[in-house]
């Protein structure tokens, strides 16, 4: 069984996520803004965003698949929920749980710039540096770190500790 070694309590996920908020509600003051959330990982933390973000906003959800068991991509993207509103010449804010390699998120904001949005930028939970594959640009991140397995707050491992109150790294 693996160790649980905190990363990020309760608390302080709730600060920042409450600083994103600020600065997503100030960055599109007077734009009608779309969240897109990439389940699963994506929505505790879409939840708590949209309950402290001062503007309205529209949801929608995307769901897309890279691993299949373990901890290792398998960089084979699979898209098995696409959108179902519409998104062409609006403002589009990505709401991810966590970005490691890159390769899920660009293809999924590939995908949406498809639709032709006005604007399309990525907010994350957490911003795991340590094995990008491909170049993202992150425009919010709430955590930045480089090594480890993390779980929590609806980051999960083979579908387990999605309920996590804070972010953990595995320990096998």
């Amino acid at each position: 069984m693996p160790t649980l070694i905190p990363v990020l309590e309760k608390d302080h996920i709730e600060k920042l996520v409450g600083n994103i908020a600020l600065r997503i509600s100030a960055d599109y003051q007077g734009h009608e803004l779309i969240l897109i959330g990439i389940l699963k990982g994506s929505f505790v933390f879409l939840s708590d965003l949209i309950r402290r973000i001062s503007i309205p906003v529209q949801i929608d959800f995307i769901s897309a698949a890279s691993y299949q068991k373990g901890t290792c991509s398998s960089g084979n993207i699979q898209l098995t929920k696409t959108l179902d509103i519409d998104i062409e010449g609006k403002d589009v804010l990505v709401v991810e749980d966590i970005i490691d390699t890159g390769l899920t998120v660009s293809y999924c904001m590939d995908y949406l710039r498809s639709f032709h949005p006005n604007t399309l930028k990525l907010c994350v939970m957490v911003d795991k540096y340590e094995r990008r594959e491909k170049k993202v640009t992150v425009d919010y991140a709430c955590h930045k770190t480089g090594e480890g397995f993390l779980v929590g707050y609806g980051l999960d491992y083979n579908q387990r500790y999605r309920e996590l109150s804070g972010i953990y790294r595995l320990k096998f």
